[in-house]
């Protein structure tokens, strides 16, 4: 019966696999969206590129010092449960006892007002961005670099808080480099001091037109993209829709929306090497671990994908519930095992300060609403696999981190991004890579733009 079961599975798979390669229109014209404006009717228009800094009222942090110190806690957690049923409470309790008595926003502001910032009207809404030019213009050798723009996004529950370690890394010359990047790291629509829309429809393609018109007015008419998280569903958006625009786009979690790997991945539980190499099998299968994982860890996305406004309202009230909930995935999405120790291992790759300057931006801006709103946006009837016929034809890169939530194949990943020319695996590292592994992710930009420029000179960024 079983092998019955697996002729029928073949079958049904070369079926549908050829009718989506042969019935499918080969030459499809990429969309041209509208520039909508996502911000209140009667703004003017201001084009301006506006100087800004983190200025924090003392009334807001009083505020929040006073609603910590009333933090009412759940019950204590379950004996030898780790983090398995969530953040502990008990851990919790430290975390806000160290946020209320030892966090000094004061100096931390500081810290993230270190590179410069500015904020600018793009359709509609203010979108703030760091923009770090590079520390010095020639190598070691007192030759000139050249300077390339490197589009750098984040995703949620993260902020430009993530890159604070990275900026250096990438503006900082090279030795036996002769390029060096100028970063520009804005904070999504709706995240941080980034305004949200004031209409439905703000997903991840339109996002990608928002940031189009940045870096146009900033002066790039071609630029390097790299993201993690909505950051590399972005970048992907921006790649087909304006491969013109981008030199090479670099990701380290894999954005693919399209639909014909569940029949690979179930033909690849007879026979693996159909659908993973040999190598990174154990990263797929068994499916009952990796599916029974994703499923643990992705109960947040359906609420945030279905009612975001009421997660929001209630992370909104209470500081300590909006580290729990944000930080609980700073635990298990950086390391699975993670979870099975009464500290979430939360300090392991992170300081304390560091992932309370995260939250403090969600906190401070009250953004935690508008920021879960991406899931909604990017998964509504509209926009969900809007751009899923559309090969991407711009030149690719991936970083596999091994802690990644999930993995996707060299061979599936091909089958979509055209120009692939870069797939790495690194040694360690998980979902934040910016964050955790801020030099293996630098050192991975660099060795895929270098490859870019050791190519033909007819694809060759000039």
């Amino acid at each position: 019966m079983s092998k019955i079961l697996l002729l029928t599975v073949v079958v049904l798979y070369v079926a549908y696999y050829f009718g989506n390669v042969y019935l499918t229109e080969p030459n499809l014209e990429i969309p041209k969206l509208p520039e909508t404006n996502w911000g209140p009717a009667n703004r003017q228009t201001d084009d301006s590129i506006r100087p800004f800094k983190i200025n924090v009222s003392e009334d807001v942090i009083h505020d929040l010092k006073q609603r910590l110190s009333r933090t009412r806690y759940s019950v204590p957690p379950l004996e030898n449960t780790g983090w398995t049923y969530g953040v502990s409470s008990k851990y919790l309790k430290e975390i806000v006892n160290y946020w209320k008595d030892h966090y000094n926003w004061y100096e931390r502001q500081e810290l993230l007002n270190k590179y410069p910032q500015f904020i600018t009207t793009i359709q509609g809404i203010d979108i703030h961005f760091y923009h770090v030019k590079p520390s010095k213009l020639q190598n070691e050798d007192g030759r000139q670099l050249k300077v390339f723009p490197l589009l750098l996004l984040h995703g949620w529950p993260g902020s430009v808080v993530e890159f604070q370690k990275i900026i250096p890394l990438l503006t900082t010359p090279r030795p036996g480099k002769d390029f060096v990047f100028e970063v520009i790291a804005p904070s999504l629509p709706g995240f941080g001091f980034s305004e949200g829309a004031v209409r439905p429809g703000l997903g991840t393609v339109q996002m990608a037109v928002i940031f189009k018109n940045l870096m146009q007015r900033l002066g790039f008419d071609k630029y390097y993209a790299q993201g993690g998280d909505w950051g590399s569903l972005i970048t992907h958006d921006l790649a087909t829709l304006f491969p013109d625009k981008i030199f090479g786009a670099h990701a380290n979690m894999c954005p693919i929306r399209f639909s014909k790997i569940p029949w690979k991945i179930f033909l690849g539980a007879y026979f693996p090497s159909l659908y993973v190499e040999p190598e990174h099998a154990s990263k797929v299968y068994p499916l009952k671990y990796h599916w029974g994982r994703l499923l643990e860890e992705s109960g947040y996305f359906h609420i945030q994908a279905t009612k975001p406004d009421t997660i929001g309202a209630a992370l909104s009230d209470s500081p300590a519930a909006l580290a729990a909930y944000i930080l609980e995935k700073f635990s298990t999405w950086t390391n699975p095992e993670f979870r099975f120790v009464n500290d979430g291992g939360l300090l392991v790759k992170f300081t304390m300060d560091e992932l309370l300057d995260n939250v403090m931006l969600y906190w401070v801006t009250n953004s935690i609403t508008t920021s879960v709103r991406i899931y909604a946006e990017s998964f509504s009837s509209e926009n969900f696999g809007l751009l899923n016929p559309y090969p991407v034809t711009t030149l690719f890169g991936f970083a596999n981190f091994p802690n990644e939530l999930s993995y996707t194949p060299e061979s599936v990943v091909r089958s979509h991004f055209k120009n692939l020319i870069h797939f790495s695996h690194l040694p360690r590292g998980g979902h934040f890579a910016a964050f955790e592994e801020p030099q293996l992710l630098s050192d991975d930009i660099y060795t895929f733009v270098d490859k870019i420029q050791n190519m033909d000179m007819s694809t060759n960024p000039k």
